[in-house]
């Protein structure tokens, strides 16, 4: 099936591709060019997508700072570069 692609880029995915990847609008979908420069296209999956947030996070909530400082960003700035005021 041959499309056109508009004046903002894009192109009309073709029925039977939606239908067999699953896609339904709002469906979040990954392109990659092959090394033969063939365009890949595939949905993005969710649940794994889900799970790294939630390990993210989870690493986030694990590490603990202890911050001395209690300046400005510009203070801390001049401090660790040494410079003289």
């Amino acid at each position: 099936m041959e499309t056109t692609l508009t004046s903002k880029g894009q192109a009309t995915i073709p029925k039977h591709i939606r239908d067999s990847l699953g896609l339904k609008p709002g469906s979040r979908l990954i392109f990659d060019v092959n090394q033969q420069g063939e365009i890949v296209l595939r949905p993005v999956d969710e649940s794994a997508l889900n799970a790294r947030r939630e390990q993210f996070r989870k690493a986030i909530e694990a590490v603990q700072v202890d911050n001395p400082w209690h300046g400005t960003t510009d203070e801390y700035m001049r401090f660790i570069r040494g410079d003289d005021e």
